[in-house]
């Protein structure tokens, strides 16, 4: 009986750990948007982002764009060839892989006026490998509302857990 005990806590220790860290940053927040006014360097260097985080843009469709791009494109301002490109002015992206991606935006003089960003992205703090694949993006609103970064909190399945082992182990 004590080993079942053991065995019970072990796992929902690892599931309240596995699901409680991940973050959206909405990018140029909180003094500004995707727009021409922000300084995206000093923005991007003042967060720890990870395989997992969630990256937001949020802008006007009519004054802006998203191109996700390569180094050479981004350091040149080249909307030529763009990995990707969003444009529905709430674009999520999700970090999935480690190193570093670059989006700019792709209206003329904009990139060039400093709407480019870098984003580092280092490993996660959960267990689990990232998918071998680039970062993946949905221009799907987010599924939380969100703050320059909010922590996406998984505390009510893991108090949901413990309870349940409590209540076996009594």
């Amino acid at each position: 009986m004590a080993a079942r005990r053991t065995i019970l806590l072990a796992m929902a220790s690892m599931a309240i750990l596995s699901t409680a860290s991940a973050a959206i940053y909405n990018v140029g927040e909180p003094g500004g948007a995707w727009d021409l006014s922000t300084n995206y360097g000093t923005w991007a260097s003042s967060r720890n982002f990870q395989t997992g985080d969630q990256i937001v843009f949020k802008y006007s469709p009519q004054a802006h764009d998203v191109l996700e791009v390569s180094k050479a494109d981004y350091d040149s301002c080249s909307t030529a060839s763009p990995v990707t490109t969003f444009n529905s002015g709430n674009d999520v992206v999700t970090l999935t892989t480690t190193g570093t991606s670059y989006y700019i935006c792709g209206f003329p003089g904009h990139c060039a006026g400093g709407m480019k960003v870098k984003i580092d992205v280092m490993p996660g703090s959960s267990s689990s490998p990232a998918p071998a694949s680039g970062p993946s993006a949905s221009n799907a609103p987010p599924p939380t509302p969100v703050s320059a970064a909010t922590n996406v909190e998984a505390t009510g399945f893991g108090l949901a857990v413990l309870l349940a082992v409590a209540g076996l182990m009594a």
